[in-house]
Formats: structure tokens, sequence, C-alpha cells
């Protein structure tokens, strides 16, 4: 049996994990050259040889070679885009079935022998904020009922009173808060910072915990090179109103005003973690965010980076730019090798097979058939989001990946939701991925485009069980830790009331968590995934969501950790008293104590200040990214503008 045959069994789920590896590293020839360390025993090898499915070709790092892909769904999302099966119209094309390469599907088979699976990048964390929509889930929903984000100019944004009569657009809330402790800037500093920086600082950093990278394990994303936290930073954005703004209030002696460039929007990010990867701004107008993401897979393709964050930015600041339909946003997403997520346990949302970014002419790519049902309404992404200039791409691709991901299509209209999205199958009857190809094209001329793939395989199969370990949280502040363990306490509770059967008593029903272990994984994803900050607590997490959900609301109301649990404030500087951290003997001793089971011993170093690698001492056993990550960290934010540590007064109430 020789390595795609294996492959293709195991995507096809006749052969299991620990049996595609074993046959694997007996079919496979020993590898020459590779920008990324093997993967792990225990997961199926990247095959730079073959494929690890039969479900789609491109000829890798250009655009696709023009005689069509293996899936049947071809299909596309962007701006001016019209979503119908198959069809493609203006400067977008649509999400649903339809074949590339005119009007026939290739087999799968002869299609993949065009692909590596090195081509392949896996979308492991995903975030944003979207007109009425603080978070990407409230942004589904507005998705599925087809709901207008337009309103009026937000009346907080006084400058713009003057040019806002009788305008519409789609807006963000709250553009002037900001919590700069969480990330470590002044008040001062951080109200001289564009919005646009201190908004995709926010969102890259939920992306970062969505895909668990905030903590140790981004330590150990290196390249082939050796160089630890490698992760790139791209970012797409195209106005300055802010420093516009100040600069039009400027008076002599009045001090600097915000810089007009871009560079801080990936290099405060690069500079705060201290990455080693490459870090960029871009602006190609519409295009920029979907550019970013082009750009930063090109960088993994060339192991420049082991993972990279990805997105765009747009906000309406200068009454110059206001417009009917004008828009804003916020996105970004973690990218990552697939066969290096597969390996490292990542949860794939979906996959970027191909890219194209910055053409002034519309590059090549693989073209969907003619629309099989004319009468589809029109969805575009400025309808979802309004003309939103650098954030277009972003959010088109975002919304890609939400359809291909949770199998619903995007009809559009305002009186349409979501419809089930099928997958088709081919000649020998197997089901092939949800594609969908998203598309930009500037009103500048230029354009971009990605395509988007279903993930239809959880990497190791199912979440791991309840490990029995401690459930840590940690935060810069005591305000913000006791935020977050209610946030928690929240997101377990909904989970716990919405995976509830129909018959759950009347407690559940009424709001109250259902009795059971808390999800899966959650602990452990806590611990390895999240960055160790100086204000902590530590909780047992294997008696049951009840009681965990009870514990955390009792730390919320009187700062308390209870019976069991124990809380550290480190702000002080005076961690680890003992100087654990500098003594070349302490790795051993963590180790040590892991393998003894001692848990209850590093979780007090843990509290003492001691840096314990979790992701490291839990390397070995089986691990999988939990299929519901826990919510992001707790912001405490705060009007922040203009040279001053407060936002624009409101206008006094008319009439």
């Amino acid at each position: 049996m020789d390595e795609r045959e294996i492959l293709t069994r195991f995507k096809a789920g006749t052969l299991g994990r620990d049996d595609a590896a074993r046959l694997l590293n007996g079919a496979r020839q020993p590898r020459t050259e590779t920008p990324f360390p093997p993967p792990r025993p225990e997961s199926v090898p990247d095959p730079d040889h073959g494929v690890p499915d039969a479900h789609g070709a491109s000829d890798g790092h250009g655009a696709p070679d023009g005689r069509g892909m293996s899936d049947g769904h071809g299909a596309s999302v962007g701006h001016g885009a019209s979503v119908r099966p198959g069809a493609s119209v203006g400067h977008g094309a649509s999400v649903g079935p339809g074949a590339f390469d005119g009007d026939r599907v290739l087999d799968s088979r002869a299609a993949a022998d065009r692909a590596t699976s090195t081509d392949l990048i896996a979308v492991v964390g995903i975030a944003g904020r979207y007109p009425l929509a603080p978070d990407l889930h409230a942004h589904w929903d507005n998705l599925l009922t087809g709901r207008d984000t337009s309103s009026a100019v937000p009346a907080t944004r006084a400058w713009l009173a003057s040019s806002a009569a009788g305008r519409r657009g789609h807006f963000l809330d709250a553009i002037a808060d900001f919590d700069p402790e969480f990330h470590g800037i002044t008040p001062t500093e951080a109200a001289q910072m564009d919005p646009q920086e201190r908004l995709f600082l926010e969102v890259a950093w939920d992306a970062l915990e969505d895909a668990g990278y905030t903590g140790s394990r981004l330590d150990a994303l290196t390249t082939a090179s050796g160089a630890s936290r490698a992760l790139g930073v791209f970012v797409g954005a195209a106005s300055h109103d802010y420093a516009l703004l100040s600069a039009g209030a400027w008076t002599p002696g009045a001090g600097a005003i915000p810089a007009a460039g871009h560079w801080g929007l990936p290099g405060r990010l690069a500079a705060s973690l201290e990455l080693t990867g490459p870090a960029q701004a871009v602006d190609t107008a519409e295009c920029s965010g979907l550019t970013a993401v082009h750009l930063a897979v090109g960088a993994l393709r060339r192991g420049e980076c082991a993972a990279a964050v990805a997105g765009g930015v747009e906000l309406l600041l200068h009454p110059a730019r206001l417009a009917d339909g004008a828009g804003e946003g916020v996105g970004a997403v973690v990218l990552k090798p697939l066969h290096r997520a597969l390996a490292d346990g990542d949860r794939v949302h979906a996959v970027v097979r191909d890219t194209a970014g910055g053409h002034r002419t519309r590059p090549r790519r693989p073209e969907p058939r003619a629309a099989e049902e004319a009468h589809e309404s029109r969805e575009t992404t400025a309808r979802r989001i309004g003309s939103a200039g650098a954030v277009t791409g972003i959010a088109a691709l975002t919304d890609a990946v939400l359809q291909v991901r949770n199998g619903v299509r995007i009809t559009g209209g305002p009186e349409s939701a979501g419809v089930p999205w099928p997958r088709t199958r081919d000649e020998a009857g197997r089901e092939l991925p949800r594609t969908a190809t998203v598309e930009i094209a500037a009103e500048s001329g230029g354009t971009a485009w990605a395509v988007i793939e279903e993930y239809t395989a959880e990497p190791g199969g199912t979440d791991p069980g309840g490990d029995g370990g401690p459930l840590l949280l940690s935060a810069p502040t005591p305000a913000h830790l006791v935020a977050t363990a209610r946030r928690l306490a929240d997101w377990l509770t909904a989970t716990a009331t919405a995976d509830a059967p129909a018959d759950a008593d009347a407690d559940t029903n009424a709001g109250h968590p259902a009795s059971g272990p808390p999800p899966a994984g959650l602990a452990r994803a806590l611990r390895v995934g999240r960055a160790a900050l100086p204000c902590r607590i530590a909780l047992p997490a294997s008696r049951g969501v009840t009681e965990l959900v009870a514990r955390l609301r009792h730390f919320a109301d009187t700062g308390e950790a209870g019976p069991e649990g124990a809380t550290a404030d480190l702000r002080d500087g005076r961690g680890d008293p003992l100087g654990l951290d500098g003594l070349p003997e302490t790795r051993d001793y963590l180790i040590a104590l892991w393998r003894a089971g001692r848990t209850e011993t590093l979780t007090r170093l843990w509290l003492n200040g001691v840096g314990v690698d979790w992701a490291a001492l839990e390397a070995a056993s089986p691990w999988a990214a939990p299929s519901q990550p826990p919510p992001p960290s707790a912001r405490l934010r705060r009007p922040l503008w203009l040279g001053a540590d407060r936002a624009p007064e409101e206008p006094e109430p008319k009439g």
C-alpha cells in the first residue's frame, strides 16, 4: 500500500490514525529538505510526497493552473460578489455547489497528483468585530438572519456631527474604548495610538487565544533555523483618519500628533510578544486584508515563519470619508501549515488552498461553472458590513470560513436565512469538502482572491478526555482576573444549557448548568494555550461543571478562591522567591514532578511565579484542541482619545 492510498483511506475514515502513522512511517523515504520539524508519531505525519486527501488540487504557490480542481463546490464571496451556486458574477463569485474547470469535475485522484500537503494552510484561529457584532458569534447570527447592520452615525462620534445628518453606514460600537493595562500600555501612550492599531491588537490577541498560542506553545513555533516565537504578522490597512483629526486640531506647543504610518499595526504585536517572524503592513485598498493573507501564506510556504496572524482593519473617523453605505470592521486569522497543525493537535477551522494578491489585473484562478440557480438573490460583503475598505477581504474570508465550517450557505437578502449546504460526491461516491472562492476587486483596479476549503476531520479524532489537572486562569490585574472568571462561568453555563437534552430539568432550562464534566480539554487548553500573567487563580476542574461554575462565580463575587482553590498576585515582582527559574536543574525537576503525578506541587510553583511550561510537560500525552475553545480573556475598556485619557464629549441632546 503506497503513501497516497494510506492517506486517502485515513481521510475516508477506513483507516485509524495509529495504523496510518505506522504504515506511513514504513512507506516514507527519508526527507531531505523541510522548513518545519517532522510531526510527532502520534499524529499522521505530513506527506511531502503525496496529499492528505483526495479533495482538490493546486499548483502551489501561485494561482491555480486553470485546468480545474477536484472538488465540486467552486464558490466565492467577496466585494461585489453574487452568492449563487457556482456562479461567477462581477468582481466576485458564489458560495455554493459548482465545479471548477468549466463544466466538468476532474477525477479527484488525478487532481490530487498536482498538490502537496505543504501547499495547504490551516486556519487555526479566528476572531473579528463587525457592525452590530462584538464577536464572531454575533456576526454569524447576523449572517444567518440577514440582519441589516446599517445605522445612523453613532452619537458618540461628536466630531462627525456636522457631516452625519441623514447619513447611514455600518459602524462599530465604542471605537474609542481600549484596555491599555491588558496589553501593558500606559493610558497616555494608548490615547496617541491609532484606534485601528488598538482594535487590531485586541482582535489579533483574541485570534491567538482561539488558536491556543498566547502561552508557552508560542515558544514552540520554530523555523528550520531554530528561531522560536516564529510568528509572522501581516495587516491590511488603508486610512490615516486619526492622524488627520489630530493634525486638524493641532496648535503650536500641543506636542506630537499620532503617526500616519501603519507600521504600528503589525509592529506593536510583534514587539510585545517578542516575535521573530516577519511583520508587515499592506495597503492595496479594498484588497488589503486579503493581500495580507496572501503574503502570510507565502511566508509560511517559504519557511520564514511557523505560523502567522493575518488580518485587516478599517475605521471611519474623518468627516471627509463619511458616505452612505460606508462600513467598518476588524478581523484576523491565525494560519499554519496544515501538516504542522495536524501534528500539533490544533483545531482546524478551514483550509486555505490557494491565494493571490496585489495584482493590478485579475490573476488567473479556477472559474466556477455557470449558475444552476440563476434566481438566487445577490449578497455581498458590502451588504453585510458596508463598503468597508481595507477590511473587506478579511471579512469576506471570515464569512467563507464560517460557512464551510458550519455547512450553511448564506443566500442573502434581508428576509433570507442560512440554508443547509450539502456536500457533493465524486464518481466513486466519496463526499467532497465544501469550497468557497473569495475574490476582491478594488475600485483602483487591484484584485486578490483565496480558495477556502472545509476541513472534514478534526485532529486526533475526538476531544481529549477529562485530564484531572487544575484549571488555571491568569490576568494582568485582579479586576481582569475577576472579569475573566465571570466570563468563563457565563460561557460554561451557556454551553451546558445549549447541550442539555430537550427533556432536561427546569433548573437547567432556567440557565443553571447541567451536571457532568466540563467540556473535554478545557482545563488543558487554558493551561497550555494561554499566557501566564501576574494575577492568578487555580481551581480543581474534575468535579463537574456545576461545581466549577459555582467556584468561578464565588471568586468573581468575593475575590476568594474558596476551599481547594488558591490565588496569587505577582505584580510586586516578588514571585519565584527561591529563584528556581534561573537554575539549569529546574527543568528536570519540573519534569520529574510531572512524571510522578505531582500536579498540586506544580500548581503551587506556578502560583509562586515559577515558569511552568505546561505545554512541554504535557507534550507526550495525546492532545487535540477542544472543539469548543474557551472564551477570550476579558477586557476592561474605557474611552481614550486624541492625547487625553478620555473620549470626545457626547453631543448635548437636542429639543
